[in-house]
């Protein structure tokens, strides 16, 4: 008969170990984190965490605010490019109804409300530059030198042309507005152009009760530089001076 042996080790209740990290192996060590008092359940889970070894995450809030200010600081300039692309709405002033303060009915009519410092529409206006003034100081659709468009193939005004039949021309062969059998707009009741008349105190009547534009001490338009009307000097030969070296309208010879 044989026997066999057993070791003690066998035999004995089986004793726990607890394994030690080894040295080669750098673990981060575990953090404890104290939970808020208020909740009792979470006070016993973290200290049950803490006992195992584990980690509780938290977030970076300063990372998380800081790229929620980047991502609303890009929606704001992509705002701000379509507001600027819409366009921004122009604010127009009330609407208003009859006359303006100076009497005319319609304010874009008013000189005083509408015009340049001068008295002026400013696109006519000289002295301001106006866009339909030319180089030569005319009116651009009205100049023959810059070929405007108010003037026809004879170098006239094409609405005061006879050949062209133009619009301000009557059945009598004269300006419409300047004839007296038509009752033009511009005779007055003394039977004159009205800005020529010197009871009407026409426009061209100067303070020394003469056409302005034939007033030597005015300095007419009509006045050359050797003192005389014009269209009557010899020296300047004036439309009105014939062949024979007189006025026409008053030439012997011109008439047979």
């Amino acid at each position: 008969m044989s026997t066999i042996w057993h070791p003690d080790l066998l035999s004995r209740d089986p004793v726990v170990v607890k394994e030690e990290p080894d040295d080669d192996h750098h673990q981060p060590p575990a953090v404890n984190v104290e939970p808020p008092t208020d909740d009792h359940g979470e006070d016993e889970k973290s200290e049950d965490l803490a006992g195992k070894g584990t980690t509780i995450w938290r977030p970076n809030l300063d990372r998380l605010y800081a790229s929620v200010a980047e991502m609303e600081g890009s929606e704001s300039e992509v705002e701000e490019k379509d507001v600027t692309k819409k366009g921004v709405k122009r604010k127009r002033a009330p609407p208003t109804k009859g006359p303006c303060e100076h009497g005319v009915k319609y304010r874009s009519n008013c000189k005083v409300c509408r015009a340049c410092p001068h008295g002026k529409w400013r696109r006519f206006c000289k002295e301001c530059g106006g866009s339909q003034i030319c180089e030569h100081g005319r009116y651009r659709s009205k100049c023959k030198e810059c070929g405007g468009s108010q003037i026809c193939e004879h170098g006239r005004q094409r609405s005061q042309c006879k050949e062209c039949g133009g619009g301000s021309i009557c059945e009598h062969g004269r300006r419409r507005s300047q004839c007296k059998e038509c009752g033009g707009s511009q005779i007055c009741e003394h039977g004159r152009q009205r800005s020529k008349c010197k009871e009407c105190g026409g426009g061209s009547i100067c303070e020394h009760d003469r056409r302005r534009s034939q007033c030597k001490e005015c300095g007419g338009s009509q006045i050359c530089q050797h003192n005389h009307i014009r269209s009557t000097c010899k020296e300047c030969g004036g439309g009105s001076i014939c062949e024979h070296d007189r006025i026409r309208s008053s030439c012997k010879e011109c008439k047979k």
